[in-house]
């Protein structure tokens, strides 16, 4: 699945940045907001102009006490001391409000682009990605990434100050100045130390991160398997020892960045202390006045501040770069599925032709190999075969799921892979066998498929659906909650409204995944109702796991291990007496009126026909 970094396993479409090319990618974001940063680092000036003003108006403060020059020129000091901190106060204010403002439109960005590349994302990208995992990119990284656009913009002020006061230190005293400039190479030498070290803490503490964000949410999706086989405390074991590495992991990133600002202000210290001695002796020796002594003092403090932030600029950048190299690689995974064009699509017949196609989901699990089918604009065909015959597989490779290695699908004599997937996806209907609902009420998960549908448009094929019985069974009808994924309704409920959703968009082509497999008989009963209108007039690819649901086919395609065995109506097939007529005997005849066997045997058969019993499949 992923390659392991540092002991910790990463995601297979994680890849290595340079410095260079994250900051390169990350200038990007910036230069629509040039206007913006160019008055930030403006206000930037401004307040450190005032921070440097301050103890200049003061040295002079001391040197008017020193020569006794009287309290009105002290008084007048004190009056622009003040003016100078007001001034500070505002220019400081506008910087952080306009800071905060290019941070979150460059985090806002960011975002928009990590959830667009997650919605383009191929479905084998998630059948082998976690989504609890790539959930924690869109979210928590792009939170973290903020620390880099907030740390530049820092970086600005601080190269902008520490500039303004090495001027002024070598306006003071030349000797002292050439001083403090041999320490500084120590202050930054010891930060850049830090750099790697801090980097790949950092990543590990992210993608662990990550862990316990797939970890918790496969728990709450799972939480009824859990409870019904008591199996909450191995699932919260499992967390914990998840929860454990990443907190030893933190607690190593928390101790790395503690002890560089220790480290970088005792050398500063130091520095001053160095300083400190020598222009004492120099104010001693009245070579330098009491004023611009301590002016100088002053001035060093300021200067190691901005100094030890641009030398530890590095070590807390790796936390933000680290961010943005997983987002960026969300946002760069390569796709599987390419289209070789861009046509829009208008209203489809719905041919479909596979021509000579191959497809494996992966190198060891070929599906397809020289396939060949053509279903006719209108027609309705019936997919059956065991588990693993390829069932499954060709409706995902109608809806361009997937993509196929070899051979070509044609839609209308058209190849699938030159068709603007959205254009085309309007025009394809899917039910799965088991539908997600999203929150809201029952009418906001019709109109799904064509938001501007007028609530008389879904009331009406609410009501074609099942004949709109099923609507007297909902407490508040159509304004009816589903909670979170449809869990507030029984599965028939579910397929009813996966039917009236198709029914509203009025597809060309319709793929259903048996939409009776798992409910009730008299939901089964509601849907059986509405599946004449529902097919007629397209094109239906039915994966077939109910007799009755085959009945309604023109066509049925016998499968077995990828490969089309027999076909036909249900009759002619029958009397072939071959592979078809083994599955009917074994799975179908318990569905016929005349044939009755008890529930709980009705049920395994189906089961088994559905291949329930393991795990995924992949038919």
């Amino acid at each position: 699945m992923g390659f392991i970094f540092d002991g910790i396993e990463a995601e297979g479409y994680d890849r290595n940045y340079t410095d260079g090319q994250l900051l390169k990618r990350i200038g990007g974001y910036f230069r629509p907001h040039v206007g913006r940063v160019g008055t930030i680092s403006g206000f930037i000036l401004l307040n450190s102009l005032m921070d440097l003003v301050l103890p200049v108006l003061i040295a002079q403060a001391v040197d008017n006490v020193v020569g006794v020059e009287g309290s009105a020129a002290i008084n007048q000091l004190i009056f622009f001391i003040l003016g100078a901190t007001i001034l500070s106060w505002v220019f400081n204010f506008m910087r952080q409000r306009l800071t905060a403002r290019a941070v979150g439109d460059v985090v806002l960005q960011l975002r928009e682009d990590a959830f667009t590349a997650v919605m383009q994302r191929d479905m084998s990208f998630y059948d082998e990605f976690p989504s609890g995992k790539i959930v924690s990119r869109v979210t928590s990284d792009t939170q973290d990434f903020s620390n880099v656009v907030t740390l530049t913009l820092n970086l600005i002020s601080q190269v902008l100050l520490v500039v303004l006061i090495v001027a002024y230190l070598f306006s003071i005293n030349v000797q002292l100045a050439w001083m403090a400039m041999a320490i500084a190479p120590f202050v930054v030498g010891a930060a850049l130390a830090f750099r790697r070290i801090a980097r790949s803490t950092t990543q590990q503490a992210q993608r662990l991160l990550a862990t316990v964000n797939a970890k918790v949410q496969e728990t709450i999706s799972g939480i009824s398997i859990a409870k019904n086989f008591r199996q909450e405390q191995t699932v919260y074991d499992e967390f914990l020892d998840v929860n454990e590495q990443t907190y030893q992991v933190q607690v190593r990133q928390g101790f790395v960045f503690s002890i560089i600002f220790p480290i970088l202000m005792f050398i500063a210290g130091m520095g001053t202390a160095v300083i400190l001695y020598f222009g004492g002796n120099a104010t001693l020796r009245t070579q330098i006045s009491p004023g611009d002594w301590y002016l100088f003092v002053q001035a060093i403090g300021l200067f190691w501040f901005p100094l030890t932030g641009i030398a530890s600029f590095w070590s807390q950048f790796q936390l933000g770069l680290s961010a943005s190299e997983r987002v960026f690689a969300l946002i760069d995974a390569e796709a599987r599925v390419v289209q070789l064009g861009d046509r829009e699509v208008g209203q489809l017949d719905g041919r479909i032709e596979f021509r000579n196609l191959h497809f494996r989901y992966t190198e060891q699990e070929h599906v397809l190999d020289g396939f060949n089918l053509t279903i006719q604009p209108g027609e309705t065909v019936a997919l059956v075969g065991h588990t693993g015959a390829g069932k499954s597989s060709l409706g995902r490779l109608i809806a361009r799921f997937y993509e196929f290695q070899g051979g070509q699908l044609l839609i209308d004599d058209q190849d699938i892979r030159s068709f603007n997937l959205i254009s085309y996806r309007r025009q394809l209907g899917i039910v799965p066998q088991v539908p997600f609902l999203f929150t809201g009420t029952v009418a906001d998960n019709i109109r799904y498929t064509r938001p501007t549908a007028s609530d008389d448009e879904v009331l009406r094929v609410a009501q074609t659906i099942g004949q709109g019985d099923w609507l007297e069974t909902l407490p508040q009808g159509l304004a009816t909650a589903v909670g979170e994924g449809g869990r507030g309704l029984s599965m028939g409920q579910r397929q009813l409204i996966a039917l009236a959703r198709v029914l509203l968009q009025n597809p060309a082509i319709l793929i259903l995944d048996e939409a009776t497999a798992s409910v009730d008989p008299l939901a089964e009963a509601q849907i059986q109702e509405s599946l004449e209108l529902v097919l007629a007039d397209r094109t239906s690819i039915i994966i077939a796991h109910r007799l009755s649901t085959i009945k309604h086919a023109d066509r049925i395609i016998v499968l077995q291990q990828g490969e089309i065995i027999e076909e036909g109506s249900h009759t002619s097939l029958m009397q072939q007496r071959g592979h078809y007529a083994d599955l009917y005997d074994t799975y179908f005849r318990h569905q016929s009126p005349e044939y009755h066997v008890p529930d709980d045997v009705a049920e395994s058969l189906r089961m088994q026909m559905n291949g329930v019993p393991v795990g995924q499949v992949r038919e």
